[in-house]
C-alpha cells in the first residue's frame, strides 16, 4: 500500500512539472487545437495562444489569462459568427483553423523592459474609497508589472508564470510578453455604429457599410444604476480624463455631500479613457483599473472596457458615431 501511495504520489509531483514545464514561449507558439484545453479551469498553453489571435483580431477576449472563461468564450462565438461559422457553445477545430490560417505572427514573444516602463512614478497603494483619491496627483500604475500586463493585455498572475524569477523592474531585462502589438499594424477601420448588448455584456462595432469590425467585452450598468435604453450618440472622447463626482449620483460607499474631482491616471475610475454619449447626467463608455472584473462586476451605469480596449475604440470612432444601448 506504501509503495502505491509512494507511486502516486511521485506520478503527480512529475504530471505537474511536465505542466509547468510546458508554459514556455514555445508550446504558446507551437501550440494547436485541443478540445480538453477549453474545458478546464487552468492556464493552457492553447488558450493563451487562442486569446491572443482573438486580441489581434479585434475580437477582444478581455484580459488574456490563460483560461478560457466567459469573455474568451464570448469573443470566439463573436468570430465565428463574423465567418459564418457555427457556434455551439464551444470551440471547435473549425474555427481555431479560421483564427490560425488568417494570422501567422507568433503569440509569444521577446521583450526588452525599457527604462520608461520602470520610471514611474508608481503608486503602491491605491485607496480603497473615491473620496480619498481627490488629494493624490495621478491614479498611476501600483508597480512597473501592472504597468507591462496592461501593455501587453495580459493578467499580471499570467505574465508572472511565463516569466518565472523576473521582477519587471530592470530596465534592458528581457522578458517574454503576449505580441498583441501587431494588431496595430495596418489599415485601421473607421467605426460608425456601436452596439451595446446589456445581456450579453459587450460591445459590437461596425463600420459605415454595416460590417462587424470589433467585438469587446464589457460591464453595463447595475441594478442599482441601469444603464438606459436607447440610440445616442458619441459626443467626446478623452484621453487621461479627470473623474468628476457629483453627489447627486448618491454611489453606495460614497458618504460626502460635496462634489469632488480625482485626477487622471490608469488607476482612475474611469481608466484612461471616456467617451462621452448624449444621454448626459454622468453616462459615457469608459476604462477601468480593474481588467478582470469586466462583464463579470456591475458599474455605476456606465459601460466599462478594459483601458486597451476602450483606448482602441476611441481612436478609431467616427465623429458624432452611433451608439444603440439595448
Amino acid at each position: 500500500m506504501r509503495r502505491i501511495l509512494i507511486s502516486l504520489l511521485l506520478t503527480m509531483t512529475s504530471a505537474m512539472s511536465a505542466s509547468a514545464a510546458e508554459l514556455t514561449a514555445d508550446a504558446v507558439n507551437k501550440a494547436d487545437f485541443r478540445q480538453r484545453a477549453f474545458h478546464e479551469d487552468r492556464i493552457d498553453p492553447s488558450v493563451i495562444k487562442l486569446q491572443v489571435l482573438l486580441d489581434r483580431a479585434h475580437f477582444s477576449p478581455g484580459e488574456i489569462d490563460g483560461k478560457f472563461g466567459d469573455n474568451a468564450r464570448k469573443a470566439a462565438e463573436a468570430f465565428a459568427k463574423s465567418k459564418g461559422l457555427a457556434w455551439q457553445d464551444k470551440m471547435t477545430q473549425e474555427i481555431w483553423n479560421a483564427l490560425t490560417s488568417q494570422d501567422q505572427g507568433p503569440e509569444i514573444v521577446t521583450y526588452k523592459i525599457t527604462k520608461q516602463d520602470v520610471k514611474g512614478p508608481f503608486l503602491p497603494q491605491i485607496p480603497a474609497k473615491m473620496e480619498d483619491m481627490k488629494s493624490l496627483p495621478a491614479l498611476s500604475y501600483r508597480s512597473p508589472r501592472e504597468a507591462l500586463a496592461e501593455k501587453f493585455h495580459i493578467s499580471e498572475e499570467l505574465l508572472s508564470e511565463l516569466n518565472p524569477k523576473k521582477t519587471f523592474d530592470k530596465a534592458d531585462d528581457e522578458i517574454v510578453v503576449t505580441n498583441v502589438t501587431q494588431q496595430e499594424k495596418g489599415k485601421r477601420p473607421t467605426i460608425a455604429r456601436l452596439k451595446v448588448d446589456k445581456e450579453k455584456e459587450a460591445i459590437e462595432a461596425y463600420d459605415a457599410d454595416g460590417k462587424l469590425v470589433a467585438f469587446v467585452p464589457a460591464t453595463v450598468g447595475s441594478d442599482e444604476r441601469p444603464t438606459p435604453d436607447g440610440t445616442y450618440k458619441v459626443t467626446s472622447s478623452d484621453p487621461n480624463p479627470t473623474y468628476r463626482y457629483n453627489p447627486d449620483y448618491g454611489f453606495k460607499g460614497v458618504k460626502t455631500h460635496q462634489p469632488f474631482e480625482i485626477q487622471g491616471g490608469p488607476n482612475n475610475p474611469v481608466g484612461v479613457y471616456w467617451i462621452g454619449l448624449s444621454i448626459g447626467q454622468g453616462y459615457g463608455i469608459h476604462g477601468t483599473p480593474e481588467p478582470s472584473k469586466v462583464g463579470k462586476t456591475e458599474s455605476h451605469g456606465c459601460v466599462r472596457l478594459t483601458n486597451w480596449d476602450v483606448r482602441w475604440l476611441a481612436e478609431n470612432l467616427k465623429r458624432r458615431a452611433v451608439v444603440e444601448l439595448h
